[in-house]
């Protein structure tokens, strides 16, 4: 993250290139996600409602207490880590720091939200699949902006050096 800080990110190609293979790799991970959340649901609350809580129709067992937990337990460390990894990258950016805190803390909101708000549609209140379905658009578009920001950040910065090389 130094290099971001002092200015290295104008002579440091290969590091530079090293992000951007990362922020591939992190779209992969998006997308994928995408995939994964509409395999099993899609933007309307009653199929948040019956993946969260079964569906006669579809024959279908509510989500057990023992496998959400599991699947929390991984998505709070990954999605944490990758929150994390993200803003701070954009951090060292040259952008606006209102957009940084904007970015990060709804990136942050986001994926918490997120999480939750699965636990909150089984165990609360069926109503609060909306809540699941806001939660995940916005983290779909915030993680989505945060690799959009540090990609065009290093892609400015190589024009830089091609300029100042020619």
């Amino acid at each position: 993250m130094r290099y971001f800080v002092t200015g290295e990110q104008h002579r440091k190609s290969l590091l530079n290139a090293l992000v951007l293979m990362f922020l591939g790799y992190v779209a992969l991970l998006w997308l994928s996600n995408g995939m994964m959340y509409f395999h099993h649901m899609d933007l309307t609350a009653k199929s948040v409602v019956a993946y969260y809580l079964g569906s006669e129709e579809e024959f279908t067992q509510p989500r057990s207490y023992q496998g959400m937990l599991e699947v929390s337990h991984f998505h709070l460390f990954s999605m944490g880590m990758l929150v994390v990894t993200l803003t701070h990258l954009m951090l060292m950016t040259n952008f606006s720091t209102r957009l940084k805190i904007w970015l990060s803390g709804l990136t942050y909101i986001s994926a918490l939200a997120d999480e939750a708000a699965g636990w909150l549609v089984r165990f609360v209140h069926p109503l609060l699949a909306y809540f699941k379905i806001a939660s995940f658009v916005v983290l779909e578009f915030s993680l989505a902006a945060l690799v959009c920001v540090v990609a065009a950040a290093l892609i400015r910065a190589r024009r830089l050096i091609d300029v100042s090389t020619e």
